[in-house]
């Protein structure tokens, strides 16, 4: 019997896709066109269906070692760059040649860590890709590896399409790569026990996920946590292997899904939680904590204890507990000198220009 959240998967009118690197490449690590010739066939069909369809695609890097005479996946960040350099062009020539057939048009999108971190250009990202749907245009996005440096990198494509489902409204994210679902080890051991489905927390007591491939940067712990992003922000996932991929487009029957909160969070709330890079952080008592975290109340200054970091009013900053641990992430109404000055005076004692809370309530999000 279909769960209810595989129908939701099978049904969806706005879709991510993600594709990773093992996908797109042979055993030897190869960039293979035919093996992306056939994800189109099986993405074009679920377009032809009614679904409107965005694919972050990995395989820059992969793509551009052999052009280079590369033997290995480069592990210098100079090296890496000029790969993607080489490999973005042939990677997106492919998906054009591949959507040529069908006659349509693909469009390249190139994002970096801080242009989903940064409110304008988040929204000019998400312009971008709403306008490329509405022409009718396959939006090819990546990480931007050409420019990308190790601070401000997304770390995989598994986390970027998790924040591109929520950035554009998709009604779910199906991750496509070498791994067929979700097992509690690693599968190549007999005794691994396959997930068909993530309901909840408690479903993944006890798994073990591993790290990413030789060509990849991913992993099943990379694909685990990204899933459980996008599920927390309201978008069911399907976890499929890439040669399942007409099976897992067309009726979601295969790999593991994992079940979306039940409401969907607000974009801004989105972008606060996960999105937006943190500037600075925030100590409270604890006091402050239980109000922040229980009462679901503003922050104010008799609550915090000490302030760090270089902010200004806007900026997302971390709120922690006197053990330094992170409790929630919020959007601060001051800078940083201002706040300082604050710490720990009841708003009375404050003049009346500074008697706003340091972060509203309505900018909190717990962590």
């Amino acid at each position: 019997m279909t769960s209810a959240h595989r129908e939701a998967v099978r049904t969806a009118r706005s879709i991510v896709v993600k594709v990773g690197t093992t996908a797109l490449t042979t055993p030897s690590g190869e960039f293979d066109a035919g093996r992306l010739d056939t994800l189109a066939e099986a993405i074009e069909a679920r377009m032809t269906a009614g679904s409107d369809v965005v694919i972050v695609s990995s395989g820059a890097i992969a793509a551009g070692m052999e052009p280079l005479r590369l033997t290995k996946r480069p592990t210098d960040l100079a090296t890496k760059q000029a790969a993607a350099s080489v490999g973005q062009v042939a990677l997106v020539n492919a998906w054009s040649a591949a959507f040529a057939r069908y006659r349509r048009t693909v469009g390249q999108v190139l994002l970096t860590a801080h242009d989903i971190s940064m409110r304008v250009q988040h929204n000019n990202a998400q312009r971008t890709l709403d306008r490329l749907r509405a022409l009718h245009a396959v939006a090819i996005v990546n990480e931007n590896d050409t420019v990308a440096t190790n601070e401000i990198r997304f770390g995989d494509n598994d986390r970027l399409s998790a924040l591109v489902a929520h950035l554009v409204g998709a009604d779910a994210l199906i991750l496509l790569s070498d791994i067929d679902g979700l097992y509690d080890s690693d599968p190549r051991k007999s005794d691994a026990r396959f997930i068909s489905e993530v309901a909840a927390p408690d479903d993944l007591d006890g798994v073990v996920a591993g790290g990413g491939s030789r060509l990849g940067t991913g992993g099943m712990a990379s694909k685990l946590s990204s899933a459980l992003l996008a599920a927390d922000a309201g978008v069911p996932v399907l976890l499929a292997a890439a040669a399942d991929a007409a099976t897992a487009l067309a009726g979601a029957s295969v790999g593991t899904v994992f079940a979306p909160r039940p409401e969907r969070m607000s974009a801004r709330r989105f972008w606060v939680r996960y999105a937006a890079e943190s500037t600075g952080v925030l100590t409270l008592d604890d006091g402050a904590v239980r109000a922040v975290l229980e009462k679901r109340k503003s922050l104010l200054s008799a609550g915090i204890t000490a302030v760090s970091g270089r902010f200004h009013g806007g900026d997302v900053v971390e709120l922690r507990g006197s053990d330094e641990v992170t409790v929630a992430r919020g959007v601060v109404a001051y800078e940083a000198s201002e706040l300082t000055t604050m710490i720990g005076r009841s708003t009375s004692d404050l003049p009346a220009d500074m008697r706003r809370p340091a972060v509203h309530a309505d900018d909190l999000v717990a962590v």
